[in-house]
């Protein structure tokens, strides 16, 4: 069965949706140990930035091999 264009968005929606709060929550941690002192309001504009790129990419891949699929290029 074909994935729809909608729920492939949802996919990748959820899946970065979870890697947001990972990210943000390494960030915190990880940026002291490099001498980078950024204030949560901060973090949370990086996560957000860095989110938004995923969901675009993710989203693209998604649709690139889906359309592989149903032309069966490689298979």
């Amino acid at each position: 069965m074909r994935q729809s264009r909608r729920m492939s968005f949802v996919e990748s929606l959820t899946n970065v949706a979870v890697g947001y709060g990972v990210a943000v929550s390494a960030q915190i941690a990880v940026f002291p140990l490099f001498g980078l002192e950024v204030p949560l309001s901060n973090n949370l504009a990086i996560g957000a930035i860095f989110t938004a790129i995923s969901i675009f990419r993710s989203y693209t891949l998604r649709r690139v091999f889906e359309e592989i699929r149903v032309r069966r290029v490689w298979c």
